[in-house]
């Protein structure tokens, strides 16, 4: 498989997986086609690697718990007439080892061997933790 790269974004608003995924499933998250989608100001450079596998993981209260494949990038217009991109999401949230991540703006791209790898088995059902308690599992690396 020809090589792919991700994106990493904060979840701004987002308590936890299960509050990410509840905006996700409301009309204003999605698009005329009735997934999740992001929009966002910048069109990624690396379209074609996010687009041959890529994810977007997400960052809630700074930690990284979860990602969705992104399935293609969608160019919409606000209001203001300015084109934007919109990242359409596979709707399924997959759980993620918890990982610490330090505030950012915007996304960045994530290299796959820097992300963290998916719950397996059991722990993909697992309630989340408070986000102080993950975030400080996270730190020493119990997580």
């Amino acid at each position: 498989m020809d090589k792919f790269i991700n994106l990493i974004k904060l979840s701004v608003g987002s308590e936890s997986v299960e509050s990410l995924a509840h905006w996700q499933a409301s009309a204003a998250a999605k698009g005329p086609d009735g997934l999740p989608r992001h929009v966002t100001r910048m069109w990624p450079k690396r379209e074609a690697e996010i687009l041959n596998g890529g994810s977007i993981y997400w960052v809630i209260r700074g930690v990284t718990l979860c990602r969705q494949r992104i399935l293609r990038l969608d160019e919409v217009t606000g209001g203001d007439g300015i084109r934007r991109c919109a990242i359409v999401l596979d709707p399924t949230l997959i759980r993620v080892a918890a990982a610490p991540k330090r505030p950012f703006q915007g996304w960045r791209y994530l290299d796959p061997a820097d992300a963290p790898p998916d719950l397996r088995g059991n722990r993909r059902n697992e309630p989340d933790l408070p986000p102080k308690l993950s975030a400080a599992l996270a730190e020493i690396g119990v997580l």
